[in-house]
């Protein structure tokens, strides 16, 4: 059933973006005023650990509860119902069995491409995350940041809030996935352009999904899916090069 997210009231377009770029500005400042402070202020020194993992780590467990936070005000002061508003409902059975099989199936696609084609399938961002958390001892956190925090903070962001304030017609649907699935792609530039892509796919799926059932809680689901597979090609890729 497609969501008919168009039949009640939403911020316009331009007040949409204005609010999703404040709440993740606002996230992001946050999420370096603490780094540094965790480094002492040594700005050199945090500049130089872009890759380290207990880094990216805090900083996803700062940046994405203040954008959640930041938007879900937004909504509350437009006046609206925050579940609704955001969809964070329980999509029903059947949507959620198509969207876990088709996030299966492009994952399994992606892989396939990248082997075919012998580029890696896990990337250096990764690997060097991964292990510098590990040799901090940051790995729980870094699971807990990566499959959950990330997911809900992303797909309140995208799916949700950004979604809802982009999707005035049934026409306007899908122009509106593309254009969110590109911004979404274009924050994950500590990947190569391969990486990059199989996110701008999978954000087109994740779009298609929101549309079809009306629920981002089933995007998080997937999109938690998506990240926890990209952690376990990590683990076994940073065990086989040790």
């Amino acid at each position: 059933m497609k969501i008919r997210a168009y039949l009640a009231p939403a911020f316009p377009y331009l007040a949409t973006f204005a609010w999703a770029f404040a709440a993740f500005l606002a996230g992001q400042i946050a999420a370096l005023v603490v780094l540094l402070l965790w480094w002492h202020g040594d700005i050199h020194a945090l500049a130089a650990s872009e890759y380290d993992g207990a880094v990216v780590t805090l900083s996803v467990l700062v940046l994405n509860p203040v954008t959640v936070g930041i938007l879900m005000l937004a909504v509350r002061l437009m006046g609206a119902e925050q579940a609704e508003y955001l969809g964070l409902v329980w999509p029903r059975l059947r949507s959620a069995t198509v969207g876990i099989a088709g996030i299966i199936i492009i994952i399994a696609l992606t892989d396939a491409l990248l082997f075919v084609s012998g580029r890696a399938i896990v990337s250096p961002f990764q690997i060097i995350s991964y292990a510098t958390a590990a040799a901090a001892g940051w790995l729980p956190l870094m699971w807990f940041a990566t499959v959950l925090v990330a997911p809900a903070g992303e797909e309140i962001m995208f799916r949700g809030f950004l979604f809802r304030g982009f999707v005035r017609s049934e026409s306007s649907a899908w122009p509106a996935i593309v254009v969110i699935s590109l911004l979404w792609a274009g924050l994950h530039l500590q990947y190569d352009w391969t990486g990059i892509s199989e996110i701008f796919v999978a954000g087109l799926f994740l779009g298609w999904v929101r549309w079809r059932s009306g629920s981002t809680l089933l995007t998080f689901l997937l999109h938690a899916l998506f990240n926890l597979e990209g952690m376990l090609e990590t683990v076994a890729q940073t065990k086989h090069l040790l």
